[in-house]
């Protein structure tokens, strides 16, 4: 798949009138929060302003967001026919997305599907997963692989069947598998750049008004380790 780049260092990986899809950068948030750092979404608004010159305000819908130190596929709307859809796809769970994790210890099983109850810890922003339901949590459901075995760390390709808070990071540490980089899932030591080894890799749906299938990749961020893979 083509990526274009510009210089607001935005890589567009699928763009048209309706959406843009954007491989998001380690550090990058996609909406705005309390931190007062400029989000994704305005760097769009920005490079979409330019390219098409356009006056005034430039409309964006965020449709779907990731953690701040994961990488990959955002999907944004660039109508607001589009944004009701695309809405609805995400919410009702009509979207196929793949994530590939770099993990420090080996799973004790190629392949496996891993059901819990995480629950939400809304002071210190965790998620913890459990094997039986406890009060006030929510059942998650992920499938993953094994793809590589590298010298000191496993690549795993994961497919979530349910959109929980810090769902694969909380489903990978409790089965003693955190992803590198992850301090708060119990990885021993934090990534130079401060991210972690979590890339949402392809997005699979329907697009809202042309109704055609796309499939969407992201190509991983330039490290050694992601590049090994």
């Amino acid at each position: 798949m083509k990526v274009l780049s510009n210089k607001n260092n935005l890589q567009v990986l699928h763009e048209d009138n309706h959406i843009i899809v954007i491989n998001k950068r380690v550090g990058d948030i996609v909406q705005g929060d309390k931190t007062g750092d400029k989000p994704l979404s305005e760097v769009v608004k920005e490079y979409i302003k330019e390219k098409y010159n356009k006056p005034g305000e430039v409309f964006l819908g965020v449709v779907h967001r990731l953690d701040r130190p994961t990488t990959g596929i955002v999907v944004f709307a660039r109508t607001s026919k589009a944004l009701t859809r695309l809405n609805d796809l995400f919410k009702n769970r009509e979207t196929q997305k793949t994530y590939w994790a770099i993990v420090k210890n080996k799973p004790l099983q190629a392949t496996a599907k891993l059901v819990h109850y995480l629950k939400r810890n809304e002071k210190n922003n965790t998620s913890k997963a459990h094997l039986k339901e406890v009060p006030d949590s929510k059942v998650a459901s992920l499938d993953y692989q094994i793809i590589k075995e590298l010298n000191n760390y496993v690549a795993l390709e994961i497919n979530l069947h349910t959109g929980r808070h810090h769902q694969i990071r909380a489903q990978l540490a409790a089965i003693g598998s955190p992803i590198k980089g992850d301090l708060k899932y119990g990885f021993d030591r934090s990534n130079p750049d401060g991210g972690i080894h979590l890339h949402a890799r392809k997005l699979v749906f329907v697009h809202p008004v042309s109704k055609e299938t796309l499939t969407i990749i992201a190509p991983t961020p330039d490290d050694v380790i992601w590049n090994a893979v």
